[in-house]
């Protein structure tokens, strides 16, 4: 396997990024890579020692191209809207949610180009079950995926969180022989290496706008 980049855990904590624009969409990626950040991502925390987190990886290109359709099919039925101070915290730096919607257009349209798409998923439905299952049950994945797209960083690897199998999700279930009644998908993971391996950290509010002492 290639040799990891000379990062610090801090380095690899504050740059690994969103890419979209920066995936090299030709570049095909080692299996054992891939193999090895799941590895990485299983061992997260993972509530009352459960380990139901699982990771579907389509690398195979008329599946991959089939599970982009769906993944713009998801994306055009739209989200909630964003409000007023969600847009003020976007907004941390001057024209970054413009940079935001133009990464998103160019995955939008290469989608099925990607090495790699990444469905992880989740034993254990939450649907209409309390706020307390539904942090048990997100908070045994969600570790395991961000570990995973660390991982893919010190690889050379990028990543970018998405949602949009989410509206399509039992269509991408059928589609990838999930067992839709019992298992969740998390989100959607493109997988390629970078063009070029330099990151910086992204502008963020404040520390002190979120950090509260005490109390709220």
């Amino acid at each position: 396997m290639p040799d990891l980049l000379e990062l610090s855990a801090e380095d690899v904590l504050t740059t690994t990024r969103a890419v979209r624009h920066r995936l090299d969409l030709d570049k095909p990626v080692d299996p054992r890579i891939i193999q090895r950040c799941v590895e990485i991502a299983l061992q997260a925390p993972t509530g009352r020692n459960r380990q139901r987190a699982a990771f579907v990886v389509v690398t195979d290109p008329q599946r991959r191209a089939a599970l982009a359709d769906l993944w713009r099919r998801g994306r055009a039925a739209g989200g909630t809207p964003i409000s007023e101070e969600d847009m003020r915290r976007a907004y941390a730096r001057p024209r970054s949610m413009e940079m935001v919607w133009s990464g998103l257009d160019h995955l939008d349209a290469n989608l099925h180009r990607v090495p790699a798409l990444v469905v992880p998923c989740i034993t254990g439905r939450t649907d209409d079950a309390p706020v307390s299952d539904q942090a048990g049950t997100w908070g045994s994945v969600l570790p395991a995926v961000w570990s995973f797209m660390l991982a893919a960083r010190m690889h050379g690897l990028g990543t970018c969180w998405t949602t949009s199998n989410l509206p399509v999700e039992r269509d991408v279930a059928d589609l990838l022989g999930i067992p839709h009644a019992e298992v969740m998908q998390a989100a959607l993971i493109p997988l390629a290496h970078t063009v070029g391996t330099d990151f910086r950290p992204a502008h963020r509010v404040p520390v002190d706008e979120v950090l509260h002492w005490e109390r709220w």
